[in-house]
């Protein structure tokens, strides 16, 4: 049997966690249950980083003991994850006992190898970072992380000889290049140790200036130096350097952290288990940051997501799916509400919950909501389903497996939109009025066992939804991912048993209307079964037309001022730190190509926009969008579920003007 290993960083409790917390421990917690239905035997950790200059001044200004403040914020952290259908193993704090045996053990044997010597040192020490800094490192005298001038600090201490494996430690990473990604990360770390030599490491404090940590087992007049001290708790939970856990969990370790404690986890940490005698983990995982409005979250801004409030408002299931949805792994990704109620309302209401309300509704109505009995005789259109279906899930085992979480959902809502598109094709409410029951059975057989499988693979992100859409489809209450071969899934057809009982209805996410800035509510939801028979059997309505809103009137002047121009794609790319953007090179004519910086990218690949007439807005201002030059704006109309795009009704040359 495989075996993995997933860590969360172990967060430092100097504050309460924010959404940038939440989001490592979803993704650490979905990466876990992913691995767990794929059948490896897993082991998933989190908890907290309690030791530390940091810690010491923290308490102190809240008038409590280090003891006392760390128990507090730990808890807090302890308390959240079940709320977020957090799944760990273990959580560790630094503080325990266990752990303060791990760190003294591991100490004592790099101490005795040689590896670790006593000097007297003055340098530049930052206490945010709590550590020493050299002259490089600074930016205007400051630390650039802190925006603060470091201490000039003299004392006798203990050093770590991690310059000793600066060149070991560069052919590794070069020999192995999954070792740290995305790519950009080990590009940064194999930059860091080609720019000079690698200092020695301070991994000590005096019990004179800190006497929060971890005493060291060979002076007992020093404590240890936060980061030699937290980077060990990855060992101390698997039971130690000699615990059976080591052994097995070990091979298949992989870190996850955000890219501000880059440095530590990939200078510091592979050169400590050198130098103790271990192999290093497999892959660290280097995600970026989640920005308010283009800026780091910060308290002091007043700029921070408080998860919890997000969930009470728009469910948890909606709020983890647009976590690993929107963030591009390792780049950054900007977070606000809109977008958040837009992947709700698009992705879940509009595709995932419109598909299992019609069709469970279907069912209900053609055959006494029990799954049918299939004949297998298979038309072209369910060919294409099937091949699509395939397809689908191969990509999102891949995708997510890599740690590429956006790109597999996308590819997994490739299929959910199919599957929608299959409905509109094959018609069964024509069907049934035709008393074509074999081939209606046909067709509602394929939906229902290509939802079971959807269900099946959107678990690791969407638990709670998922095991509700498997009671749905008559799966039964509780849901065990070990009696699930999810490999085997994508090429297998059937796996539904005929004759199950289903739910008459479904109404997984409704629709949320956003009301203003920081306050949304669920829109009044419709019957599930009179919504899918409205949709699946198109009837005259008895109710009143609804008079759309008018926009207020603007004068010919005004219109006059807006210069809209056909142009064609000459080339489409992603954008490099945006999911939903595309950057498209547009003919209009001119010189040079425009390039427009358009939020298509969830209704359009790349390679759909390549040769396609577009109108453009061509006199908008120019502004950056997510760092790239944006000179206009492609129209397009909003149609339930998508989008199409603005066009002309035959071949126009580029440039030419809409009028």
């Amino acid at each position: 049997m495989s075996r993995f290993f997933i860590s969360t960083p172990i967060y430092y409790v100097n504050a309460k966690p924010h959404l940038g917390h939440a989001y490592s421990t979803i993704v650490a917690d979905s990466i876990a249950r992913f691995h767990r239905i794929m059948g490896d035997e897993t082991f998933f950790l989190t908890g907290t980083d309690e030791h530390g200059d940091k810690i010491a001044q923290a308490a102190e200004a809240a008038g409590t003991s280090p003891r006392e403040f760390v128990d507090e914020i730990s808890g807090t952290f302890r308390n959240l994850w079940p709320r977020l259908n957090v799944s760990n193993n273990d959580f560790i704090r630094t503080t325990e006992q266990r752990h303060i045996d791990t760190v003294r053990e591991v100490l004592q044997k790099v101490y005795d190898s040689g590896d670790i010597y006593q000097s007297e040192y003055e340098g530049l020490y930052c206490y945010g970072c709590e550590q020493f800094l050299t002259e490089k490192d600074l930016v205007d005298g400051k630390c650039p992380d802190h925006d603060k001038e470091p201490s000039v600090i003299r004392e006798k201490n203990y050093f770590f000889r991690m310059s000793k494996y600066q060149d070991w430690l560069r052919q590794y990473i070069i020999d192995n290049p999954d070792f740290i990604r995305p790519e950009r990360y080990r590009n940064e770390v194999l930059s860091m140790l080609e720019m000079g030599v690698l200092d020695d490491l301070c991994i000590s404090r005096p019990k004179s200036r800190l006497s929060w940590g971890i005493e060291l087992p060979f002076d007992p007049d020093y404590v240890t130096y936060v980061w030699f001290d937290a980077l060990l708790n990855y060992i101390t939970a698997l039971g130690g350097p000699e615990g059976e856990d080591f052994g097995k969990f070990w091979p298949g370790a992989n870190h996850l952290i955000a890219k501000d404690i880059l440095k530590p986890h990939a200078i510091f940490w592979p050169t400590m288990l050198k130098a103790a005698g271990f192999e290093p983990y497999q892959h660290l995982n280097v995600h970026g940051y989640w920005l308010v409005k283009d800026t780091k979250m910060s308290k002091s801004i007043g700029n921070v997501v408080d998860p919890l409030s997000m969930v009470d408002t728009y469910g948890l299931d909606a709020f983890r799916y647009f976590l690993l949805r929107e963030m591009r792994f390792g780049r950054d990704a900007s977070f606000s509400e809109t977008a958040l109620v837009g992947r709700l309302n698009a992705d879940l209401a509009n595709d995932l919950g419109n598909l299992f309300s019609r069709v469970l509704s279907m069912t209900h109505k053609y055959f006494g909501g029990v799954v049918p009995t299939p004949s297998r005789r298979h038309e072209s259109v369910d060919v294409e389903m099937l091949n699509l279906a395939s397809n689908s899930f191969t990509n999102f085992q891949h995708l997510f497996g890599n740690f590429e979480f956006g790109r597999g959902l996308e590819a997994l809502w490739e299929l959910v939109r199919g599957l929608n598109k299959y409905v509109d094709a094959t018609q069964p409410w024509a069907l049934f009025k035709a008393g074509d029951t074999e081939r209606l059975g046909d067709v509602m057989y394929v939906l229902l066992m290509l939802m079971r499988k959807v269900a099946l693979h959107v678990w690791p992100v969407m638990p709670a939804t998922a095991e509700t859409m498997l009671a749905q489809l008559g799966q039964g209450e509780s849901f065990d991912p070990a009696s699930v071969e999810l490999p085997a899934e994508a090429e297998s057809f059937g796996r539904l048993e005929p004759g199950t009982a289903l739910a008459k209805g479904s109404n997984l996410f409704p629709r949320v209307e956003l009301k203003a800035e920081g306050e949304a509510k669920p829109a009044e939801a419709p019957k599930p079964a009179k919504k899918a028979e409205a949709k699946a059997e198109p009837k005259a309505s008895k109710e009143k037309p609804v008079t759309p809103e008018v926009p207020e009137a603007i004068d010919f002047a005004d219109f006059q001022k807006v210069d809209l121009r056909a142009g064609v794609v000459l080339s489409c790319e992603r954008h490099p730190d945006a999911d939903r953007l595309l950057v498209v090179r547009v003919d209009l004519g001119e010189a040079e190509p425009r390039q427009i910086v358009a939020g298509l990218a969830e209704f359009f690949k790349p390679e759909e926009m390549v040769g396609r007439q577009v109108v453009v807005v061509a006199n908008l201002a120019p502004r950056k969008l997510r760092g790239l030059m944006s000179q206009g704006m492609i129209l397009a109309v909003r149609k339930e579920g998508g989008l199409e795009l603005l066009t002309v009704s035959g071949p126009v040359p580029g440039g030419s003007k809409v009028s």
